[in-house]
């Protein structure tokens, strides 16, 4: 009789041994070099080349509009009258320049019917830096190209935004488009607070998104997810907030919208955090307001009539008094009613009336509250009007192209975009509703929102 053949000898498992050689490394040589590839060591020198580029893009980018922005100031916005709220910028400007404090000076002449509020301490301190301490008929040149260059901050940090949410494609796109979107291009050449407070809003809002790569999509989708910022990010996104606030007191409406978020993530502690460093940088002025005026203004004082101007049975739903005359003669005639009050001290009673009438005719209200919402998202309205038939197709023409390719982006993008540009974007839809909307409210953070949103879709899917 023959013994037992061992069965687990490799002599034993010879076809099942040469179906197993098939699986080592040795035998899967060529299929291993493809897979090997593919490993993110093998991809590194195809990373470096591929982040190489797009830096390339974008700084390509960023110049370009540069120049765009220089060259509109210089070569075509060239002594153009100054508006009211240029005029009271610069002349703060001047007077803080010279050391005179934060007020309006004697060689400021009077502003006719307007009046002059107190105004946010932010811009003007940056046109003292600039050394504007001389009166001036038109916008100084300094101030248009350091306007133009914190311009071209904007665009990156718009391809920022837009890289940080989607990758390198969506931040090329949006990169190109910032550069030649026609409001960015001529906002710098105005003495108003919009292009530095834009550029502040945008740097709070990379501070304040996450980095997309690298986590999963289970993690992603989940609500207590992760990917959120730092404690460092976090808290520098919370004191640009702050300063954007004492730039533009509409981010005002930023902080609650961005606490609430924190804590819908399960981040209450971030969202304290949050809220926190943002007032602790708006109390020293609202503190020494208090000791100016005598009463409580968290930044400045013409909120009030801002509050009237957009809240009044004479309101259209956009624009402010330039574009309403009905409504400045019945402002007129509310200021002859109480002479002999200052700017200050009307600002309680311009939201009194206001309310008021709130009150007594909710009903219009709601309608005003309908006509602003149209004018928020439709530009057609009587702000339009103040302006040159260039400036409106210009103007109304770039708009509606790019927020149709952002509503596709906003659906596509809709569980993984930027929130944190998403929410300033819709604070400033809050306090158009709450005050009145206008094109120059939009353009600082909704027209960058949108360009942002339009670019997610140069991504690819799978970054979904």
């Amino acid at each position: 009789m023959k013994p037992p053949r061992p069965r687990n000898t490799p002599d034993a498992q010879g076809p099942r041994n040469t179906r197993s050689a098939r699986n080592t490394p040795d035998a899967q040589g060529p299929r291993n070099t493809r897979s090997a590839r593919n490993t993110p060591d093998a991809q590194g020198p195809r990373n470096t080349r591929s982040a190489r580029n797009t830096s390339r893009w974008i700084v390509a980018c960023v110049l370009f509009g540069l120049a765009l922005r220089v060259a509109f100031a210089l070569l075509y916005w060239v002594n153009q009258p100054l508006t009211h709220d240029e005029r009271e910028y610069l002349a703060l400007g001047r007077s803080v320049a010279r050391g005179e404090g934060f007020r309006y000076p004697v060689d400021e002449p009077a502003p006719g019917t307007a009046q002059q509020f107190g105004r946010a301490p932010g811009y003007p301190l940056v046109l003292a830096a600039l050394g504007v301490t001389i009166p001036s008929e038109h916008a100084p040149r300094r101030v248009q190209i350091a306007q133009a260059c914190l311009g071209a901050a904007g665009i990156w940090l718009i391809a920022a935004i837009a890289g940080r949410a989607a990758g390198s494609r969506a931040a090329v796109v949006a990169a190109a488009i910032a550069a030649v979107y026609p409001p960015l291009v001529w906002m710098p050449s105005y003495v108003l607070s919009e292009t530095l407070y834009s550029t502040v809003a945008l740097a709070a809002a990379l501070a304040l998104t996450p980095e997309a790569r690298g986590a999963s999509r289970e993690a992603r989708d989940s609500v207590a997810s992760p990917r959120l910022v730092p404690r460092a990010s976090l808290l520098a996104g919370s004191v640009l907030t702050g300063l954007a606030i004492l730039i533009r007191p509409a981010m005002i409406f930023f902080v609650p919208l961005g606490a609430l978020w924190l804590l819908w993530r399960r981040r209450p502690a971030d969202a304290g955090v949050f809220v926190l460093a943002a007032v602790l940088c708006v109390a020293p002025w609202t503190i020494r307001n208090h000791r100016v005026y005598g009463r409580w203004i968290a930044v400045a004082s013409e909120g009030g009539v801002t509050f009237w101007t957009g809240n009044h049975p004479l309101a259209r739903g956009d624009g402010d008094l330039a574009a309403n005359i009905d409504l400045k003669r019945a402002e007129l005639a509310f200021r002859r009613a109480h002479a002999d009050l200052t700017p200050e001290q009307l600002e309680p009673l311009y939201y009194q009336d206001a309310l008021s009438w709130i009150r007594r005719e909710p009903a219009a209200w709601l309608a005003l509250l309908a006509r602003k919402a149209f004018y928020t998202v439709v530009p057609a309205g009587p702000s339009y009007a103040v302006h040159s038939t260039r400036y409106r197709v210009a103007s109304v023409a770039s708009y509606l192209l790019i927020l149709a390719a952002a509503i596709a982006g906003a659906w596509r993008w809709r569980r993984h975009g930027p929130v944190a540009l998403w929410l300033m974007a819709a604070a400033t839809v809050v306090a158009g509703l709450v005050f009145f909307p206008q094109e120059r409210f939009r353009i600082p953070v909704i027209d960058p929102a949108l360009i942002v949103t339009a670019a997610l879709l140069a991504a690819p899917r799978e970054r979904r």
